[in-house]
């Protein structure tokens, strides 16, 4: 039976990234992945500002920058078919000078990070599906699975790191998954040919029955995203995916206009459940890091970056571990905290604008106070692209300010009631 210090189950962005940061330290690491790559997935195919300091110290922006990915100077919305307000990056205080995101295709980039993982020496594990944990005293110790010949498969270790994502092994094995109340969100995906994107933005437009994404990924290419309640969509019973898709993309007018030149170029693909919270792991020896966390509506997260960073907070905690020998549940859940302390603000500012975005007198108020107020912009703007902290714009003073034009006449918004 192969036994590493470290098994990292899922080859995702934050699986590679959890191997990568652990291998630097000085780890026998193992990564365990169910699919071949390259593969493909649902996915904005949007990585914030605030990711590029992380990938250059991984070591992989460079190989991304050679992909030819499309850069974006920050994000365009149009509220319930009004003209696109375009909001820049904000000028960051180090150099002066404003931040761009990267736009590149989810096949290319979990790719190019998994050929790295391969050559930094990590053991690599492809078509091996990690379907149960291995305990010891009430402590995870290993793993066990099948490969691709449906051979059943074990491997001993003395942490495992779950990545694999909104299905993973651990939500699973333990049921740690919590939907949110209300309405699920279904996410419909689909590269396009052809689309006119007038400028270097992310294009985000709001109107029933959800929004879209609709960015460049370099290469004539844009990735157009559909997000929608679950109750709009019948589960193709009376109408397929496609359809739908195409229908809810061209009834909003500038949208259309953006895509009547356009064409697809591959099947549409969805997933459904997409903000869930996850409870605490009720064992030792055990973390997840990425999705696998929970997710929040992609309108305000960004998931590589938080899948990312989680890594680098669980590297952190890890590695302390490590030298004291300890991955007790009691002195693992310090990595909860600090997830928590870092991403928390993000996770409300996300309810703040769900609310918003979703009740169109209010939206198209807050359009028109951003539209006024370049610096309330491009504040928000900075926290959705990870340049600011959410402290910025999670606060009574700077919501009062954002939501100045919607406390008017005889409209009422209960900011208590909405923050919590």
């Amino acid at each position: 039976m192969n036994s590493f210090d470290v098994i990292v189950i899922g080859g995702g962005p934050a699986g590679c990234a959890m191997a990568m940061d652990l291998n630097s330290r000085g780890y026998d690491v193992a990564l365990c992945d169910q699919a071949r790559f390259p593969r493909d997935k649902v996915c904005g195919e949007f990585i914030s500002p605030g990711a590029d300091p992380i990938l250059e110290k991984l070591g992989v922006l460079d190989s991304i920058e050679a992909l030819s990915p499309k850069r974006l100077k920050g994000v365009a919305i149009s509220s319930y078919e009004s003209a696109e307000l375009g909001i820049d990056y904000p000028v960051t205080a180090g150099s002066g000078l404003r931040p761009t995101s990267l736009s590149v295709p989810r096949y290319q980039l979990d790719a190019l990070f998994l050929k790295r993982v391969q050559s930094a020496g990590v053991k690599v594990f492809e078509q091996h599906k990690v379907i149960d944990f291995i305990f010891n005293e009430g402590c995870v110790v290993g793993v066990q699975g099948w490969d691709e010949t449906k051979t059943s498969f074990s491997m001993n270790c003395k942490l495992v790191v779950d990545a694999g994502g909104r299905n993973s092994t651990s939500l699973r094995k333990f049921d740690l998954k919590r939907e949110p109340k209300g309405s699920s969100k279904i996410a419909f995906s689909a590269h396009w040919q052809g689309v006119r994107l007038p400028e270097d933005y992310c294009y985000m437009h709001v109107s029933r029955p959800g929004y879209t994404g609709i960015s460049s990924v370099g290469n004539g290419r844009a990735n157009v995203v559909l997000v929608v309640e679950g109750s709009a969509f019948s589960d193709g019973k009376t109408e397929k995916p496609e359809t739908f898709y195409h229908r809810v993309l061209m009834q909003n007018r500038r949208r259309s206009k953006m895509l009547e030149s356009g064409e697809r170029v591959e099947p549409v693909r969805s997933v459904e459940s997409l903000a869930f919270a996850v409870k605490p792991v009720p064992c030792g020896g055990l973390l997840l890091v990425g999705d696998a966390t929970g997710f929040i509506d992609p309108f305000t997260g960004e998931g590589i970056y938080l899948s990312l960073r989680s890594s680098q907070l669980a590297g952190e905690v890890i590695h302390a571990g490590f030298k004291s020998l300890n991955f007790s549940r009691n002195f693992l859940s310090d990595y909860d905290q600090r997830r928590q302390q870092e991403f928390g603000g993000k996770f409300l500012l996300s309810r703040v604008l769900q609310w918003l975005i979703y009740n169109r007198p209010f939206c198209n108020r807050v359009m028109k106070s951003l539209s006024t107020n370049r610096i309330l912009a491009e504040t928000l703007v900075g926290v959705i692209g990870d340049i600011l902290p959410a402290d910025k714009v999670v606060s009574m003073r700077f919501l009062s300010k954002l939501l100045v034009g919607v406390l008017t006449g005889n409209a009422e918004l209960d900011l208590p009631k909405v923050l919590k």
